[in-house]
């Protein structure tokens, strides 16, 4: 099932660090091509602590033979590489964040894992670089394509293209 999976950093070597987290997450068993990568966007911290530099945001979406929740502890495990602990505060300064937006049309509700993510639809760091790859995308509970979710989005943090082949 064609998965999307969102990639930011605001810490270290920013681009380094979305390219090593992309290819760790490629390289994982039931992850097939095709692969579509979208831009790099440069954004600003939302909801982070004082004084938090810009984020480099990314969206990667594969297709995906197995299941989300084996998939969700995989990309947490990625993370914890990247020196993130699983007890991390929200909203703070990282290395990497992996964040699995949707696993086909799936719904899924538990205490670890949502599916669709409950709040892609409102982050227009997720959306824009979304809308690069899969702009015609509706995701499931949306009635909207990706590209109509991101011209309603009123957002005062612009985003600005960052780099497109990485």
């Amino acid at each position: 099932m064609r998965t999307g999976v969102a990639l930011g950093s605001n810490l270290g070597d920013r681009l380094a660090n979305l390219r090593a987290a992309r290819n760790a997450i490629l390289a994982l068993p039931n992850v097939k091509p095709p692969v579509l990568s979208s831009a790099i966007h440069e954004t600003e911290p939302v909801g982070c602590e004082p004084g938090a530099t810009k984020f480099l945001n990314a969206v990667v979406e594969f297709d995906y033979e197995g299941d989300p929740a084996s998939l969700l502890e995989q990309l947490i495990r990625i993370e914890e590489g990247f020196g993130r602990r699983r007890d991390h505060p929200k909203n703070v300064s990282r290395t990497i964040d992996i964040d699995l937006l949707y696993c086909g049309s799936r719904n899924l509700e538990s205490e670890r894992l949502q599916l669709p993510h409950p709040r892609m639809h409102l982050r227009k760091f997720v959306l824009q670089p979304l809308a690069d790859i899969r702009p015609e995308l509706i995701l499931p509970h949306e009635r909207k394509t990706v590209r109509e979710l991101l011209t309603e989005l009123k957002q005062s943090a612009e985003v600005v293209r960052f780099k497109e082949d990485w």
